[in-house]
């Protein structure tokens, strides 16, 4: 990104777009698939945002920075505390992501389907 890094805009959206696993950049060099931002009637920066795969690997390393250890690592309440989270988040509407979710859990799909099934008992999970 060719603009001061400082401004007060780019310095207020950085965490967003961090947390969401987005890629700040100048707005002219911006794709038809990027978001520009404006401030003050001027394009003042680009959001490249993550492939949807890619934001659940990035929800995933944000948890475990959050509990300080491998994901792997937790206790049964907490990978179902995880579950719930990445449930609201989204992550089992992306392809592959009860697979994903399940190595990084290091459970089995089944496990997870177990964990979902758990706090919603009556709605469809499917593999």
């Amino acid at each position: 990104m060719t603009e001061p890094r400082d401004h007060p805009f780019v310095t207020a959206v950085k965490p967003l777009v961090d947390a969401m696993g987005g890629v700040l950049m100048d707005p002219a060099l911006a794709q038809p698939d990027d978001v520009v931002l404006t401030w003050e009637g001027q394009d003042l920066l680009a959001v490249r945002l993550p492939q949807l795969s890619d934001s659940l690997d990035h929800i995933l390393a944000a948890l475990e920075r959050k509990h300080g250890v491998p994901l792997s690592q937790l206790d049964r309440k907490s990978k179902q505390g995880v579950v719930r989270i990445l449930e609201a988040r989204g992550a089992f509407s992306v392809r592959h992501g009860v697979e994903t979710v399940a190595n990084a859990l290091g459970v089995s799909r089944f496990t997870v389907y177990n964990y979902l099934n758990r706090e919603n008992p009556n709605k469809n999970h499917q593999a």
